[in-house]
């Protein structure tokens, strides 16, 4: 973040180490809006979609091969209509660089907009909690002179989630 800091809409630079751009804060800390209103924050309502879609995501083929070029002319209907809490934007389109990666990497169309698959993507980060952990390493052929690497440190992987959790060194060691 040092090397290629986020720049703001303001033109503020936040590079490692500082405080979360105000825009980012929603994501980590929701609020319905009596409770913004309460705090004395500045509340901004949604905005009304009045987008026509030409085409249902139901009836989008969830094969790529199946999807022809006329698929950019489309507006397409999200599969939740607006009706979950996230960003929804009732409908979006592909653009043709879009398609052209959906294509290479044979991937299906999405059924959801943009906002919604960013906030499925979101849910399943690991939460802003670090748990002291034990290095869970039992290889021979690393740092550790005994069975197992006695090494600990904090991690975002909490005690009871089924991932093994290496340290740094052995990790490197187990990669490389």
């Amino acid at each position: 973040m040092n090397e290629m800091p986020y720049l703001n809409n303001n033109g503020h630079i936040y590079k490692y180490g500082e405080f979360f751009p105000p825009e980012f804060a929603y994501d980590y800390f929701p609020l319905e809006k009596e409770q913004v209103l309460s705090r004395g924050l500045l509340w901004k309502e949604k905005e009304a979609r009045n987008y026509n879609p030409t085409i249902l995501a139901k009836n989008i083929p969830n094969d790529i091969k199946d999807i022809e070029d006329d698929i950019l002319n489309e507006v397409i209907e999200c599969e939740h209509r607006g009706n979950c809490k996230d960003r929804c934007t009732t409908a979006f389109k592909i653009v043709p660089n879009e398609l052209i990666l959906y294509r290479r990497f044979n991937v299906p169309l999405p059924h959801i907009c943009y906002g919604c698959r960013y906030h499925e993507r979101f849910i399943k980060r690991n939460p802003m909690i670090l748990w002291y952990r034990q290095c869970m390493c039992d290889k021979k052929n690393h740092f550790h002179s005994v069975r197992k690497c006695q090494e600990e440190f904090e991690t975002s992987y909490a005690p009871d989630r089924p991932e093994i959790i290496y340290c740094e060194k052995c990790y490197q060691k187990e990669v490389y």
